[in-house]
C-alpha cells in the first residue's frame, strides 16, 4: 500500500510542492525510481539527475532552484533528516517473536527470566542470567552464566552474551556479534606463548547497538564499557579494558587496542586503528583507515597515518605528491652543477697552463 504525498508531507512536517495526490510506494535512488517513488537530492553536486529522474517526488532542501514543474518536492531545513523520517514512514513494524519462551530454547532452572520476555527457538539462556522486562533473545542467542539483558534489548539470531556481560536496556545486538569473549592476552616465555587470564566482564550500557560480528572483548580484570547511545558497526573490535564513553560511533573494521579510553562522541571511521594505552578526548572525528599511535587531547578531525589534524594532513600530502617532481628538479640541478663545475675546472687548468 502507498502513502499520499500530502500525508507523508504532515507526518514529517515538510513543505509540499506539487501533487499531493500522489500516491507513493516507496523511496528510491535518483537513478532508478519511479514514478510511484520518492527519492533524495542532499548533495548539490548530483543536482544535474533532478533533470533526468523519473521519480514521482524529491525530498530536497529549502532554497534549491528546480526547474521541472512535474516533479514533486517535500522541502525542508535538513532534507536528511526529512528522508529518513520518510523512510521511517514506509518500515512499518519489526517483526517480534511471540511472548514467551518457545519450546525450543534452553533456560536454566535459576535464571530470571521476565515474564513478558521472548525467548525464540534454539536460544539458550545460562544459570544464573537475568532476562529484562520485553527483552528478545531470538533463535540460537546465548545468555551466559550470569549474565544480564536489560529491558526491551533484543538480540539477533547467534548474538552471543558470555559469562557475567551486563547489556544495559533498549540495546540492539546484531546478528552473530560476541560480547565478553576473552581478551587477547599472551606473555612469552621459553616453551611459548602463555595465556594471561581474562577475569573482568563488560558492560554495555543504555541504548547501544552492536553490528553484525562485531566484537567486545572481556576486561583483563574490571571492565571493558561500551558508552550509553554508541554504536559499533559490523566488524567492529574493541579490546580488553577499553572505555567507549557516550555516543560514540565506530565504523565496520574499526579497531580499539586494550586500555584505552575514548570520550563522548567520538567517531571513528572504516578500518580506523587506534593503538592501546591511549586517550583520545570527546569530539575526536578519525577518518577511514586513520592510524592513531598516541592520545590526541583535542576534538577535531584527523586523519591519515599516524593520524594528524585534518588540514596538516592533507598539506602534507599535497606535499608528499609533488615529491617526484622535486626529485626530478633536483636531479637536474645536480647535473647542471656538475657539468658547472667540470667547466670550471677545465678553465682554471686551462689558466694555469697559460701561466
Amino acid at each position: 500500500m502507498g502513502i499520499r504525498l500530502s500525508e507523508l508531507a504532515e507526518r514529517t512536517g515538510a513543505r509540499l510542492e506539487g501533487d499531493g495526490a500522489l500516491e507513493i510506494r516507496g523511496p528510491a535512488p535518483l537513478e532508478t525510481a519511479g514514478s510511484d517513488e520518492i527519492s533524495f537530492l542532499g548533495d548539490p553536486r548530483y543536482a544535474g539527475l533532478l533533470a533526468s529522474t523519473a521519480a514521482g517526488a524529491v525530498v530536497i532542501a529549502h532554497g534549491v532552484a528546480v526547474e521541472r514543474t512535474d516533479l514533486a518536492l517535500l522541502r525542508a531545513d535538513d532534507p536528511s533528516a526529512l528522508f529518513t523520517a520518510v523512510v521511517a514512514a514506509f518500515a512499518g513494524e519489526r517483526a517480534r517473536l511471540a511472548p514467551g519462551v518457545h519450546a525450543g530454547a534452553t533456560v536454566a532452572p535459576d535464571a530470571a527470566v521476565a515474564e513478558d520476555a521472548r525467548i525464540g527457538a534454539g536460544a539458550v539462556v545460562e544459570s544464573g542470567a537475568r532476562i529484562g522486562a520485553r527483552a528478545e533473545l531470538w533463535p540460537g542467542a546465548y545468555v551466559g552464566h550470569g549474565a544480564s539483558i536489560g529491558a526491551d534489548t533484543v538480540l539477533q539470531p547467534g548474538a552471543r552474551v558470555l559469562e557475567g556481560v551486563a547489556v544495559g536496556e533498549r540495546c540492539l545486538l546484531h546478528a552473530g556479534c560476541v560480547v565478553g569473549s576473552e581478551g587477547f592476552g599472551f606473555d612469552p616465555s621459553p616453551e611459548g606463548w602463555k595465556r594471561i587470564p581474562q577475569v573482568g566482564v563488560v558492560v554495555v550500557e543504555d541504548d547501544v547497538e552492536i553490528g553484525a560480528n562485531a566484537t567486545v572483548d572481556r576486561a583483563r580484570f574490571g571492565a571493558t564499557r561500551i558508552g550509553r547511545g554508541s554504536r559499533l558497526d559490523n566488524l567492529v573490535h574493541v579490546a580488553h579494558n577499553v572505555v567507549v564513553g557516550e555516543h560514540c560511533a565506530f565504523a565496520a573494521q574499526a579497531g580499539v587496542a586494550g586500555s584505552t579510553r575514548l570520550g563522548d562522541w567520538v567517531v571513528l571511521g572504516g578500518q580506523a586503528g587506534i593503538g592501546g594505552h591511549v586517550r583520545l578526548a570527546s569530539g575526536v572525528r578519525v577518518g577511514g583507515q586513520g592510524g592513531v599511535y598516541g592520545s590526541i587531547t583535542e576534538p577535531g578531525d584527523y586523519i591519515d597515518t599516524p593520524a594528524r589534524p585534518r588540514r596538516e594532513a592533507l598539506r602534507r600530502m599535497a606535499a608528499a605528491g609533488k615529491a617526484g617532481e622535486l626529485a626530478r628538479r633536483v636531479k637536474d640541478l645536480e647535473a647542471r652543477l656538475a657539468q658547472l663545475e667540470a667547466r670550471g675546472e677545465r678553465e682554471i687548468a686551462q689558466h694555469e697552463e697559460e701561466r
